[in-house]
């Protein structure tokens, strides 16, 4: 803790006699926190027009390649045979004990 205190005690030293030396000691300690673009409940910066065009192309060709295997290839959703009718099956087929088996 000491060896900290010590280099803040540094810093504003050497920042006290840089301004005392004349304004070319003030303008080399200056810190600038400016280097990035700043959005904290704003908008942040709108991109580039060939950005904006390329997320659309994009995007375009997403929804055509769905819609068209959709169109084309519908038996990824829906299955590639019917559906059987369940009214057909026997009691056996669906492991459902006759009812003979269950008087004895």
């Amino acid at each position: 803790m000491l060896a900290s205190r010590a280099v803040l005690v540094g810093r504003l030293l050497n920042r006290a006699l840089g301004r005392q030396a004349g304004s070319a000691g003030a303008l080399r300690n200056q810190i600038v926190r400016h280097g990035h673009d700043w959005s904290y409940r704003v908008n942040g910066p709108k991109p580039d027009l060939i950005t904006r065009v390329g997320a659309q192309v994009a995007g375009g060709l997403m929804w055509w390649w769905v819609l068209w295997h959709l169109f084309h290839e519908y038996e990824h959703i829906t299955g590639e045979f019917d559906y059987p009718d369940p009214s057909q099956w026997s009691n056996a087929e669906l492991g459902i004990p006759s009812e003979l088996e269950e008087l004895e």
